[in-house]
């Protein structure tokens, strides 16, 4: 079997093809929470803690002056943790959501009807002559 057989049959595997998809709609997932966190949540956070913007957050280690991250980054090192709380939250916020979804899945699966359990198989007709044969050698 070459190598390219041996490739197909592996990347054609199911588990395979649904880490894939999974992989893929998980980016597009982290787009949109992203874009909550960062377009809807954060400038809240910002307006009830006084329109501070948690992004610009940092703390230059290189001595410079500058005013927003992007121009302190520019500049040297500088420790930014407000980008990192910002990315926390919205880990955080992921976390609850995917969550959120997996409870309600399960829920949608316990609430399934349950099949109905299959009549039991017929005794096969040898036991039955054997099971007659004892009771009749017990009553004697």
């Amino acid at each position: 079997m070459g190598f390219a057989t041996e490739f197909k049959e592996f990347a054609m595997k199911g588990n395979v093809v649904d880490l894939a998809v999974g992989v893929i709609i998980g980016g597009a997932f982290g787009k949109i929470v992203d874009s909550i966190v960062g377009d809807l949540i954060m400038p809240l956070v910002g307006v009830v803690f006084g329109g501070l913007d948690f992004s610009n957050y940092f703390i230059p280690l290189a001595g410079q002056t500058a005013t927003n991250l992007a121009d302190a980054k520019k500049a040297g090192a500088v420790f930014a943790y407000g980008s990192f709380f910002t990315v926390a939250l919205n880990f955080m916020l992921l976390a609850l959501i995917i969550f959120i979804m997996i409870k309600q899945i399960n829920r949608l699966k316990r609430h399934e009807a349950a099949p109905a359990p299959a009549a039991p198989a017929p005794t096969p007709e040898d036991v039955v002559l054997l099971r007659e044969i004892r009771d009749a050698l017990r009553s004697r």
